[in-house]
C-alpha cells in the first residue's frame, strides 16, 4: 500500500458556559489547558432570544443552560486572557447572531487583533429555531435578510469566518428521519445562498458558497448515520455545482462540525450513555469522505442536569483517544466501494431528494415551515410510540431495566447546580453598565442601528458601533422587534383527533366517561412559561392528549405564567400541564402556583415535565404539584391515565 499522508485531528471542542461570564472564561481556560483545540461557547435563553438578564421573561434562566452576555463587558471578560487571533471560537447564536459577532468583534480590536485572521462560526440559522428549538425573534423573512448581514460582512471584512452553520442538529432532536434532515438543512442553505446571490458579485459568489458551513447531529443507528453524512456531501456537492455553477470542487467541500445526538440520552441507568456517545461518534469521523472538522460531545449525564467539568473533560479524553491513539487518522476512506453503503447512501438520497423537491413545490424553506414543523412533530410520534411498544429498544428504558446503582451518581447528584444567587449578581453587574456608559452615544448608536433597519441596509457595522457604545442585547433586539416583528412559531400540533388506534381506545372511553361526568369535553392546558424552547416534550403530550379525546390548548413557546394563568381562567381548564426544561422550573412554577392560588384556581392540579433532580421535584410537590414527570417517564398513554384521573379527582398530591 502506498504510503498516506496522515490526516488531521478535527477541532475537539466541548460546548460550554454557565451561571457568569468570569466562570465561563475559567472553564474555557481549563479545558483549552486539557488539550481542547476549540471553543464552542453556549449563551444562556436571554441573551439567544434577546432580552438583558433583567426583563421578566428572563427570571429563572439567567446562566441556566448558557452564559449571560449583556454587553461589551460581559464579553470582554468571557475572552478574558484568550487571544481571539489565535482561536476557533463556535458560538451557538442565531435570532442574536448579529449582535454577539459585534460584541466578539469589537473584544477581538481591543485585544489589538487583526479581524481578518479571526476563525470560528456563528450558527445563525433561524429556520431549524421556528421549527424545533425556539429562540427565534423576528418573523421569517426579516430573519432571513440578518443572516445575510451577516454573511455579507463576513465575506468582506472577516473571510475566515463562517457566517452561517446550517443546523440539522436541532432537526434530529425534534424527531427528523435522515431524509427530512438532509432535506430540511438543505433547503434552508438553499434560502440564504438565493437570499445572498443579488448581494455578491458574480465572480465572489461561489467563493461565498464555500464559507457556508453545517452542524449536524450523530444518532445511535450509526451505520445509517455515517452513510447520511456521505449523502450529504454528495447532494451538497450536486446543489452547488447544478443550482448555483460553482466549478471549484474546493467550493464545494461539504464542511461541518457535529455534536452526538442527546435525544437519546437516558436518564436511566445513565453511564449507558458513555457507550452511546462513542458509538455515535464513530459515525463521523470513520469516514474519512464524510469526516467531521469539528466534534463536540455531551456528557453521560446530561439527561440529568449541567455537567460538571470531569464530566466534560471524560468526553473530550474520548475524542483525543480515538484521534491521537488509533490509527484511524492513517488511512483512506474505509468504506468506498462497499455495496451496502452505497445502495443506503442511494437510498436517503432519493428521499431527500423527493422532500427537497416538495419544498421547492411549497416556496422553498421560508414557506414551508408549518409544512416541516408539523412533519417533525408526526416523526418524534412515531418514534416514541416505537419505544413505547418495545419495537425500538433502548437499553435500560424498555429492556434490561433492572440493574445496579450507578456509583458516578455521588452525593451532589452527580450533576452541577447553578447558584440561584448568580441571576441577582448578573442584574447587578448589568444596572452598574448602564450606569457607568454615555448614555448619549448609546443613544446615538441606537439611532443608527434603527435607521439601518428600517432602511433594510446591512445592520453589522452599526451593530459593532452599538457594541462600542455600551449599547445592552435586550435593547439592540428590542430595535429589531419595533423594525421587523415579533413572530410565534408554529406547534405542529393539528387540532383535529387522529385516526391512531394502538392502545388508545381505552383511553379515549375514559376520557369520554370522565367527561361525561363534568358536564363537557376534559379541558388541558399545556403550558411552556420562560424561554425554554424545546418544545419536543409539550408537542407530543399535546398530540397524544388530542388523540385520547381531550380539548387541549397549546398556543407554544415563551409563555409567562400570568398569560398561563389568564388561560386557565379564560379556557376554565380541569388540568394545567406546564413543561420546562432549562432548569428553570422552580422559579417559574413558583410564581405561577401563586398566581393560581390568587386567581382562585386551585382546585386545578397542575402537573410538571422537565429535567427535574429529585430534590427540586420535592420542593414543587410541597408547592402543590400534583404530578412530576422527567425523560424516564416515556409512556405517554401512562401519563394520559394520569390527567384522566386529576380531571376525576382535582388536587391529588402524590408522588
Amino acid at each position: 500500500m502506498p504510503q498516506m499522508q496522515k490526516d488531521r485531528p478535527w477541532l475537539i471542542r466541548t460546548y460550554a458556559g454557565h451561571s457568569t461570564a468570569a466562570a465561563s472564561n475559567a472553564l474555557y481556560r481549563a479545558n483549552l489547558a486539557k488539550g481542547q483545540t476549540g471553543l464552542s461557547v453556549a449563551f444562556d435563553l436571554p441573551t439567544q432570544t434577546g432580552y438583558d438578564s433583567d426583563h421578566v421573561l428572563a427570571r429563572g434562566e439567567v446562566g441556566k443552560v448558557g452564559v449571560p452576555v449583556c454587553h461589551l463587558g460581559d464579553m470582554r471578560t468571557l475572552f478574558n486572557e484568550i487571544p481571539l487571533e489565535q482561536m476557533n471560537t463556535s458560538m451557538t447564536i442565531n435570532a442574536t447572531a448579529p449582535w454577539l459577532l459585534a460584541l466578539y468583534i469589537a473584544v477581538a480590536e481591543e485585544q489589538g487583533a487583526d479581524v481578518s485572521k479571526l476563525q470560528g462560526t456563528v450558527q445563525n440559522d433561524l429556520i431549524k429555531e421556528y421549527l424545533s428549538r425556539g429562540t427565534y425573534v423576528c418573523p421569517p423573512k426579516p430573519s432571513l435578510k440578518m443572516i445575510a448581514d451577516v454573511a455579507e460582512y463576513c465575506y468582506t471584512n472577516v473571510p475566515k469566518w463562517n457566517p452561517m452553520n446550517v443546523c440539522s442538529y436541532h432537526l434530529q432532536e425534534a424527531g427528523a428521519t435522515p431524509e427530512q434532515e438532509l432535506a430540511f438543512a438543505l433547503a434552508t442553505a438553499q434560502a440564504v445562498l438565493d437570499e445572498l446571490k443579488p448581494r455578491i458579485a458574480p465572480e465572489d459568489f461561489p467563493a461565498m458558497v464555500g464559507r457556508i458551513s453545517f452542524f449536524v447531529n450523530a444518532g445511535i443507528r450509526f451505520v445509517t448515520e455515517m452513510c447520511k453524512m456521505r449523502a450529504f456531501v454528495d447532494l451538497w456537492d450536486e446543489i452547488c455545482e447544478k443550482r448555483y455553477g460553482v466549478a471549484d470542487p474546493k467550493f464545494r467541500r461539504f464542511r461541518y462540525g457535529v455534536q452526538v445526538n442527546s435525544l437519546g440520552l437516558t436518564e436511566q441507568q445513565p453511564e449507558n450513555n458513555v457507550y452511546r456517545i462513542l458509538i455515535e461518534m464513530l459515525a463521523v469521523t470513520l469516514s474519512k469522505k464524510a469526516r467531521a472538522r469539528a466534534v463536540q460531545l455531551p456528557a453521560w449525564n446530561e439527561a440529568l442536569g449541567l455537567p460538571r467539568p470531569w464530566d466534560q473533560q471524560w468526553s473530550m479524553r474520548m475524542q483525543q483517544i480515538l484521534a491521537y491513539e488509533t490509527d484511524l487518522l492513517e488511512y483512506g476512506d474505509l468504506f468506498d466501494g462497499n455495496p451496502a453503503v452505497d445502495a443506503k447512501v442511494e437510498e436517503l438520497k432519493e428521499g431527500a431528494r423527493a422532500e427537497l423537491a416538495n419544498l421547492e413545490s411549497m416556496g422553498g424553506a421560508v414557506a414551508s415551515i408549518e409544512y416541516m414543523k408539523g412533519r417533525l412533530v408526526d416523526s418524534n410520534a412515531e418514534r416514541l410510540n416505537r419505544i413505547e411498544k418495545n419495537e425500538t429498544v433502548v437499553v435500560g428504558v424498555n429492556k434490561w431495566t433492572e440493574g445496579e446503582p450507578s456509583p458516578l451518581q455521588t452525593e451532589d447528584g452527580g450533576i452541577m447546580v447553578v447558584d440561584p444567587a448568580v441571576e441577582q449578581e448578573q442584574i447587578s453587574r448589568l444596572n452598574a453598565w448602564r450606569g457607568a456608559r454615555d448614555n448619549d452615544a448609546v443613544q446615538s448608536a441606537l439611532a443608527a442601528l434603527r435607521t439601518a433597519a428600517r432602511d433594510g441596509t446591512n445592520i453589522m457595522e452599526p451593530s459593532i458601533a452599538a457594541a462600542k457604545a455600551g449599547v445592552t442585547t435586550g435593547e439592540w433586539a428590542e430595535e429589531m422587534r419595533k423594525a421587523y416583528g415579533t413572530y410565534r412559531g408554529p406547534t405542529g400540533v393539528s387540532t383535529s383527533v387522529s385516526n391512531r388506534t394502538d392502545g388508545l381506545d381505552d383511553l379515549r372511553d375514559e376520557v369520554n366517561a370522565v367527561s361525561d361526568q363534568l358536564g363537557r369535553r376534559l379541558k388541558f392546558l399545556i403550558g411552556k412559561p420562560g424561554l425554554d424552547g424545546h418544545s419536543n416534550g409539550a408537542e407530543q403530550i399535546a398530540s397524544r392528549a388530542r388523540d385520547c379525546g381531550m380539548d387541549i390548548t397549546y398556543d407554544g413557546i415563551r409563555m409567562t405564567p400570568e398569560e398561563l394563568v389568564a388561560s386557565a381562567l379564560a379556557d376554565d381548564a380541569h388540568v394545567v400541564g406546564l413543561s420546562i426544561l432549562s432548569g428553570s422550573h422552580i422559579p417559574l412554577v413558583e410564581d405561577l402556583m401563586i398566581r393560581m392560588e390568587k386567581a382562585g384556581l386551585t382546585h386545578i392540579p397542575v402537573i410538571v415535565g422537565g429535567i427535574i433532580p429529585d430534590d427540586d421535584a420535592e420542593k414543587l410537590r410541597k408547592m402543590g404539584v400534583a404530578r412530576i414527570y422527567t425523560p424516564k417517564d416515556f409512556e405517554l398513554n401512562a401519563i394520559m391515565g394520569d390527567i384522566v384521573q386529576l380531571a376525576k379527582q382535582p388536587k391529588t398530591v402524590s408522588a
